[in-house]
């Protein structure tokens, strides 16, 4: 294309340039951006962190619970933790307004709780983690997921053994 053809379509069809930050930026399909986190169906395996090739992801125990915490600012965005996590609690948005001055940096953080419980059976402390439902058969029906959401893990073990039994 010559300087002319190329004046010519920019002055019928205007700049190629997006309008951002005075208008909303198109944001292409399958863009990897910023983390989020659903605490509710996490069953607290741990994968992303350990799979995590920046070092991104931490869990750490507190009185109230585990916490989740995705660094935002370390995080290379390479959709690994989304990919390896068993069901679904972390996905990549397509939000990639990161943008922040120095002095915010440590509030580019994505935070959980999975919260402390106590079994509904024995009445033990435990992770309010959803339970591994991937290889279950026959398939937890939505009451029999709450039951067992409700559970410490040696109960929810007893559970289990005992749906097997006809």
């Amino acid at each position: 294309m010559n300087f002319l053809s190329l004046f010519k379509r920019n002055l019928m069809q205007g700049p190629y340039t997006e309008p951002f930050p005075f208008a909303p930026a198109r944001t292409p399909k399958r863009f990897r951006g910023r983390i989020a986190f659903d605490a509710k169906s996490c069953e607290g395996c741990r994968v992303c962190e350990k799979i995590c090739p920046a070092g991104a992801i931490r869990f750490n125990r507190t009185p109230e619970g585990m916490t989740f915490d995705c660094w935002h600012d370390t995080c290379v965005f390479c959709d690994t933790c989304e990919f390896y996590c068993p069901t679904g609690s972390i996905r990549q948005t397509d939000d990639w307004h990161l943008s922040h001055t120095q002095d915010e940096k440590f509030q580019q953080v994505e935070h959980g709780l999975i919260p402390n419980q106590i079994c509904a059976e024995c009445g033990a402390k435990a992770l309010a983690t959803a339970p591994v439902a991937a290889n279950v058969k026959p398939p937890y029906t939505p009451e029999e997921f709450e039951h067992a959401r409700a559970l410490c893990p040696k109960c929810r073990a007893k559970f289990l053994k005992s749906r097997r039994k006809p």
